[in-house]
C-alpha cells in the first residue's frame, strides 16, 4: 500500500494514497482500535447533509466563494448517497464530542471537493477542511445537529410508516374478528369473555398511542444547536448563520428544524434524544407484550392454548421432525430488549452533560439509531411474516370458552358472589361441567343458567 503524507496541527501523519480522509482521521484510527462499531451510515448521510447547507449558507453570507461552495455540495452530495460509505472508518469509541467523525467528515469533503476542482489530496489540496468545510462551526454543534438530524430522519422515514403498517394490519384483524367470542385470561388464569377482536384492538391502542408518543418527541428533535460553535455563544459564527442553516437543512431535508432557541442547553445536553428514546422504550414494551400474547395463543400446535394460528415460515427444530416455532414473536421480543438495553445507555449517557458540553454523544446516537433500525425492520418483519397471516382457530376457541370455570360470574347478579364461587369450586374439584355443578347445588335451574349464563352476552359492546 503506497502512503502520502498530511499534516495537521501535531505534524506529519501517513495517509494511504487511496483514501479521501486525512490526518486528523487516520490519528484517531491509530488510537482508537476499540471494538468495531463504526458511525452508523444514516449519521454519516446526515453529517454530510449538515456540512452541504452550511457550505450553502456561508456562500450566501458571503464568507464562502461560488466555486468551493459548488464542490463541497457535490462532494456531500456524493457522501450523502452512499457513494463513500467506505471512507469512514472511525468507531463509536472515540472523544466524546464526535469532534474526530467532525473532521473526518471534514476531510473526506476538502479532498474530494479539491479533486472536483482539479487539485490533489492533502496538503495541496484546494479546499481545507477547517477553514471551508468548518467554516463558521465547531464539532461541539455540528455533531449534536447530526444526532438531530439522524434521528429525526430516521423516525420518519423508516420507523413511523412501519408502526402505521403494523397498526392497520392489526386493525384489520380486529375487524375480522369481532365476532368471535373466547374465554380471557388475567394471572394467566381463566377469566370471563370477550371477543378476540377485543383483544386485538388493545393491540391497536398500544400502537396508536405509541405513534402519538414517538411524534411528541420530534419537537424537541426539530431544535438544531448549529450555530452555538463551542460553547453555546456563537463565537466565530456569523449572526445569521444559525437560523439560515436551520432553514436551508428544513428546505433539504423537508422536516421543520428550526434554530435552537438556547445553544447552552443544545450543547451541553441531549435531553432530545433521551426523551425520544423514551418513547421508543415504551413502543418496545408494547411490542414485547404484542408479541407474547400472539406466540402464546398460538402455542401448540395439539398440546397448548391454540386459539390462534400463524404462518409456518421455516422447519423449527434439529431434532424434532415436524415442529415450527414463532419465530417471528421471538426476533421481535429480542430486539425489544436490546432497545430497552439500549435506553439504559442513553440514560447514562444523556446525564453526562458535564458544564457545557456532554461528551457522550458518539454513544447516544449510535444506540438510538440502533433502536430505530431495530423497531422499524422488527416491526416489518413481524407484520408480513406473522401478523398477516393470523388466522382464529374457531373450534379450540369455543372449546375452551365452553370449558371454562369463569363464565359463572354471569350467575352473580342472580345468586350472589358466595354461591356462585361454590358452584365454580364444586365443578373444578368434581370435574363436572359448570351446569351440571350449578343445577346440584340447587341454586339455579337448568334453565335459568341456560337463559343467564350465555358467553355471547358477556363481553359487552362490541362491533
Amino acid at each position: 500500500m503506497s502512503y502520502r503524507e498530511e499534516r495537521d496541527a501535531m505534524g506529519v501523519v501517513q495517509v494511504p494514497e487511496s483514501a479521501l480522509w486525512g490526518a486528523q482521521t487516520q490519528r484517531s484510527l491509530e488510537n482508537f482500535k476499540i471494538s468495531g462499531e463504526q458511525m452508523p451510515a444514516a449519521f454519516i448521510h446526515a453529517l454530510a447533509q449538515v456540512k452541504r447547507s452550511a457550505a450553502t449558507v456561508n456562500h450566501n453570507l458571503d464568507l464562502l466563494n461560488t466555486a468551493s461552495t459548488a464542490a463541497i455540495i457535490q462532494a456531500a452530495d456524493e457522501v450523502i448517497s452512499g457513494q463513500h460509505d467506505d471512507e469512514f472508518p472511525l468507531v463509536i469509541w472515540q472523544t466524546g464530542s464526535g469532534t474526530q467523525t467532525n473532521m473526518n467528515m471534514n476531510e473526506v469533503l476538502a479532498n474530494r471537493a479539491s479533486e472536483l476542482l482539479g487539485g490533489g489530496r492533502g496538503s495541496n489540496r484546494k479546499i481545507h477542511p477547517n477553514d471551508d468545510v468548518n467554516k463558521g462551526q465547531s464539532s461541539n454543534d455540528v455533531f449534536p445537529t447530526a444526532m438531530h438530524v439522524a434521528a429525526a430522519q430516521s423516525i420518519h422515514h423508516q420507523l413511523i410508516p412501519a408502526i402505521q403498517l403494523l397498526r392497520d394490519t392489526l386493525a384489520n384483524k380486529t375487524e375480522a374478528f369481532s365476532g368471535i367470542v373466547k374465554i380471557g385470561r388475567t394471572h394467566l388464569q381463566d377469566a370471563t369473555p370477550l371477543t378476540l377482536g377485543q383483544e386485538f384492538s388493545g393491540y391497536v391502542a398500544q400502537l396508536d398511542h405509541g405513534l402519538q408518543h414517538v411524534e411528541a418527541a420530534l419537537p424537541h428533535l426539530y431544535e438544531l444547536a448549529l450555530g452555538g460553535t463551542a460553547v453555546g455563544t456563537g463565537l466565530n459564527a456569523h449572526p445569521e448563520f444559525a437560523a439560515r442553516v436551520a432553514a436551508e437543512i428544513s428546505y433539504q431535508t423537508r422536516l421543520p428544524f428550526v434554530t435552537a432557541p438556547n445553544k447552552f442547553e443544545a450543547l451541553a445536553s441531549n435531553d432530545a434524544l433521551v426523551h425520544a428514546h423514551g418513547a421508543l422504550k415504551t413502543l418496545a414494551a408494547s411490542l414485547m407484550k404484542i408479541a407474547n400474547d400472539i406466540r402464546w395463543l398460538a402455542s401448540g400446535p395439539r398440546c397448548g392454548i391454540g386459539e390462534l394460528k400463524i404462518p409456518e415460515n421455516e422447519p423449527g427444530s434439529s431434532i424434532m421432525p415436524g415442529k415450527v416455532n414463532p419465530t417471528q414473536s421471538e426476533a421481535m421480543t429480542m430486539l425489544c430488549c436490546q432497545v430497552m438495553g439500549n435506553d439504559v445507555a442513553i440514560n447514562m449517557g444523556g446525564a453526562m452533560g458535564n458544564f457545557e458540553l456532554n461528551v457522550m454523544k458518539p454513544l447516544i446516537i449510535h444506540n438510538f439509531l440502533h433502536s430505530v433500525r431495530l423497531l422499524a425492520d422488527g416491526i416489518t418483519s413481524f407484520n408480513d411474516h406473522c401478523a398477516v397471516g393470523i388466522e382464529a382457530n374457531h373450534e379450540r376457541i369455543d372449546a375452551l370458552m365452553q370449558h371454562s370455570l369463569m363464565l359463572v360470574t354471569a350467575l352473580n347478579p342472580h345468586i350472589g358472589y358466595d354461591k356462585a364461587s361454590e358452584i365454580a369450586k364444586k365443578a373444578h374439584h368434581e370435574g363436572t361441567t359448570l351446569k351440571a355443578a350449578a343445577v346440584a347445588t340447587g341454586y339455579v335451574t337448568a334453565e335459568q343458567f341456560d337463559a343467564w349464563v350465555v358467553p355471547e352476552k358477556m363481553v359487552g359492546k362490541h362491533d
